[in-house]
């Protein structure tokens, strides 16, 4: 019988470990990555969401490669960026940041770009972007502050959570709410299974 390889999850998201969860992943071990997320000069957010992701994969694979005992693993990393046209959102921390995130998007569409890598066992990296086009109702001066109250923006792409009070701002959403919320599901399990990853090998014994 073949020895499935550990997975490894390169974030500390819990949205992210989350969804894997939802769909019967249970990874073997959390590894955050610690990289540089400031754009480079003319990059697109399709761009930057890609370059991310795969900088996060390589960063935790160079760890884990020095490793006997996870040398064979498989790495899975993603990042998500929010967009108006070819604007780069942040990641909110502070509130003004939060409050000109909620004030750009109020009333109008948005693109969320999450990029997804993934390194097998043999060192190959596969990787994917996934656009999601995401339109806000008009928020009120009501909206806003009571949502900002909240705290859910907090080191949040775009300054919301779409899986959480923000989800009440959405008026339309094309693409991938899971992308939205930080992991395309689909595409993630394509680009596991094809580094050799057993991605449904527990769905026997998780289902109710």
């Amino acid at each position: 019988m073949t020895k499935v390889p550990a997975l490894i999850l390169a974030s500390a998201s819990p949205r992210r470990l989350g969804l894997l969860q939802q769909i019967g992943l249970e990874p073997d071990h959390l590894m955050p990555a610690d990289i540089d997320e400031t754009p480079n000069k003319l990059e697109t957010p399709r761009a930057l969401a890609l370059r991310l992701a795969r900088g996060k994969a390589e960063a935790v694979r160079s760890i884990v490669a020095q490793s006997e005992d996870l040398a064979d693993s498989v790495v899975l990393a993603a990042d998500t960026v929010v967009a108006v046209g070819r604007r780069c959102l942040p990641k909110a921390e502070m509130t003004d940041q939060a409050l000109a995130c909620l004030s750009l998007l109020s009333g109008r569409g948005h693109r969320v770009f999450t990029g997804v890598a993934v390194i097998a066992p043999d060192g190959k990296l596969r990787s994917k972007v996934v656009e999601t086009r995401v339109r806000f109702k008009r928020l009120s001066r009501k909206d806003i502050d009571e949502y900002m109250a909240s705290g859910e923006w907090r080191g949040k792409a775009g300054g919301y959570a779409i899986q959480g009070l923000a989800g009440s701002f959405v008026v339309k959403l094309v693409g991938s709410y899971p992308s939205v919320v930080g992991l395309p599901l689909s595409e993630t399990v394509t680009l596991l299974s094809a580094a050799g990853y057993p991605a449904h090998k527990d769905w026997s014994t998780s289902a109710s």
